[in-house]
C-alpha cells in the first residue's frame, strides 16, 4: 500500500501531538513501569493481520498499547543506570534525522550526514581535552566504543611484531597480554570476547575500596610482561564514580615497547570539562584511546557513543574494507571507516545540536550541577540513623546501604527498601552489589534534575527505609 502525502503528514501530526503529550507530563508521571512485557503484547497484538492499518492509526494505538510499560528515564526523577534524558535540541535533531533518512555510511550516501559527524566529533576531542589528530567515530555506546578501541589496539600492538590480525586472525598470532583493573565495566570483558581476547585471559590488577586500580600493583603486575601488552583504566567506577589514577599508569608505561593503553570512560570522561573535575582525569589525554558515552551524561538521547584513537590509520585498520561498488573518496569522510556498524542512523545530527545548543559553558554547567546534586543528596541521607554511604562522590554517583532499626539482615532491608521506591513510582533507582554488599546505586545524570527532585528524592528514600 502506497502512502500518499495527507496520510504521511497526518501520521506525522499524531507523533508530534503524542510526543507534546508525553513530554508536558513527565515531570508527575511515575517514574517506573506499571506493566511488564507480557501485557504490553497482549495489548499489542501478537498476530499480524493480512490488511495493512492506516499509519495514523497505527502510531495512535501503539502509544496506547506501550503506554503503561514506558520507563520515564528521560525524566527528572530517574537515577538509574547511569541514564541521562534527551535535551530538546537532541529530540528536535533526531525528527530531523528520522525524517532525513540518511546513511551514515559513506561521504557519497550522505555529504551532510559526513559532515556533522565530523564537525560534532572535533568538538567532541576539543571538549575531553584530548588529541584534535586523533580519530574518531559514533558508535551505538561505549561498550561498542570499547570494541573499536580495542580491535584498534589488538592492530597495532601486532603490527609492531609484523602480525596482521585482519587478515590473519589470532591463530599462530603473537600473545597479547591484557591488563584491566579488577572492577572493570562488564562491557570491556564483553569487548574482548568479542574480539577473540577472551574474558579471563587477562591480569586483574587489584583495586582499592573505590574501586581505583592500585598504582603499584599495576607497576608490580607490569614489570613482568614481554610482549604486546594492552591496558585498559577506567574513568569513572561504575558504582562509585573513582577514577584509576590515568596518569600513574601512563608514567609506567613511558618508555616502554608495544603498549597501548585504553580509557574506559563512559559517563566519567565528561569530568575533564569543568575546572572543579579535571584533576579526576589528570593525564588522560597521554592514552592511546579512549570510549564514552554522548547518550548518558551528555543527554544527546539513545543511541550515541564516541570512541577515539590517538593512531587514526591503526582505527581505520581495524574496521574499514573495500568493495567495487563502495563509492570512496580519500579526501572525504566515510563513517563506516571508524566504527562497526556500515548501514546506521546518522547519529552526528543529535551529537551537533545538543553540543551547539549547550555550547562550552552549558557542557560544564551540567556535569557541575549534577556532581552538586549528588553530593547534596549523600550528605542528606547520611543524616538518617542507619543509612550509611559506601562511596566517595567525587563525581555524580551515591552508593548507599540501610540497616534495619535495632539491626538485622542489612542486605535484605536494603534491597526492600529499593524495591518500595521503585514500587511508589516517586522515583526510580536500581541496585547493586559492590564489595558483596548489598547497595542502592543513586546516578544523577538528567539535565532535567533540580534540586527539589533530588529533595523529593530523598524523602522518598527515608519513607521507604523508615517503612520497611
Amino acid at each position: 500500500m502506497v502512502t500518499d502525502p495527507s496520510e504521511q503528514s497526518r501520521t506525522l501530526e499524531i507523533a508530534l501531538e503524542l510526543s507534546g503529550e508525553y513530554l508536558r507530563g513527565l515531570p508527575g508521571r511515575p517514574v517506573g513501569p506499571r506493566a511488564d512485557s507480557v501485557e504490553i503484547m497482549t495489548a499489542l497484538g501478537r498476530d499480524l493481520a493480512e490488511a495493512g492499518i492506516a499509519p495514523d492509526v497505527v502510531i495512535r494505538e501503539m502509544a496506547v498499547a506501550v503506554e503503561r510499560g514506558l520507563v520515564a528515564s528521560s525524566g527528572p526523577r530517574y537515577f538509574g543506570f547511569v541514564v541521562g534524558g534527551a535535551l530538546p535540541a537532541s529530540i528536535g535533531a533526531d525528527w530531523l534525522a528520522a525524517v532525513w533518512d540518511q546513511n551514515a555510511v559513506l561521504h557519497a550516501a550522505s555529504p551532510a550526514a559526513a559532515a556533522v559527524e565530523q564537525v560534532a566529533g572535533e568538538w567532541v576531542l576539543n571538549l575531553l581535552g584530548l588529541p584534535a589528530e586523533a580519530g574518531f567515530g559514533l558508535p551505538g555506546g561505549a561498550g561498542l566504543a570499547n570494541v573499536v578501541a580495542l580491535a584498534a589496539a589488538r592492530h597495532a600492538v601486532l603490527a609492531r611484531v609484523g602480525w596482521d590480525v585482519e587478515a590473519h586472525g589470532l591463530y599462530g598470532a603473537p600473545e597479547i597480554t591484557l591488563l584491566i583493573g579488577a572492577e572493570a565495566h562488564a562491557t570491556l570483558e564483553s569487548a574482548l570476547q568479542y574480539l577473540g581476547l577472551g574474558r579471563e585471559r587477562v591480569v586483574r590488577v587489584p583495586t582499592d575500596d573505590q574501586g581505583r586500580m592500585r598504582a603499584e600493583a599495576f607497576a608490580s603486575l607490569m614489570m613482568g610482561v614481554e610482549g604486546p601488552a594492552i591496558v585498559c583504566s577506567q574513568a569513572g567506577n561504575v558504582n562509585s564514580g573513582a577514577f584509576d589514577p590515568i596518569a600513574r599508569i601512563a608514567d609506567h608505561l613511558d618508555g616502554r615497547s608495544n603498549t597501548w593503553h585504553h580509557v574506559d570512560g563512559a559517563f566519567g570522561l565528561w569530568a575533564a570539562v569543568s575546572p572543579r573535575y579535571r584533576h579526576l582525569v589528570d593525564g588522560v589525554e597521554r592514552a592511546d584511546s579512549w570510549a564514552t558515552d554522548a547518550h548518558k551524561w551528555l543527554n544527546v538521547g539513545y543511541d550515541c557513543g564516541f570512541v577515539a584513537c590517538r593512531d587514526p590509520e591503526a582505527q581505520r585498520a581495524a574496521m574499514s574494507t573495500r568493495a567495487a561498488y563502495l563509492i570512496h573518496d580519500p579526501s572525504q569522510r566515510d563513517g563506516w571507516e571508524w566504527v562497526l556498524d556500515s548501514s546506521r542512523r546518522a547519529r552526528g545530527f543529535a551529537l551537533y545540536a545538543t553540543l551547539r545548543s549547550l555550547g562550552k559553558s552549558g557542557v560544564r554547567q551540567l556535569v557541575e550541577r549534577c556532581c552538586a546534586i549528588a553530593q547534596a543528596m549523600a550528605r542528606r541521607l547520611v543524616e538518617v540513623p542507619g543509612v550509611e554511604v559506601l562511596n566517595d562522590v567525587v563525581l555524580n554517583q551515591v552508593v548507599v546501604r540501610f540497616t534495619p532499626r535495632g539491626g538485622g539482615d542489612a542486605d535484605q532491608h536494603t534491597r526492600a527498601v529499593i524495591a518500595r521506591v521503585q514500587a511508589s513510582g516517586s522515583a526510580w533507582m536500581g541496585g547493586t552489589t559492590w564489595h558483596g554488599m548489598a547497595a542502592m546505586r543513586i546516578s544523577v545524570s538528567n539535565w532535567s534534575t533540580t534540586e527539589a527532585d533530588a529533595e523529593a528524592t530523598v524523602a522518598a528514600i527515608i519513607d521507604a527505609h523508615r517503612a520497611v
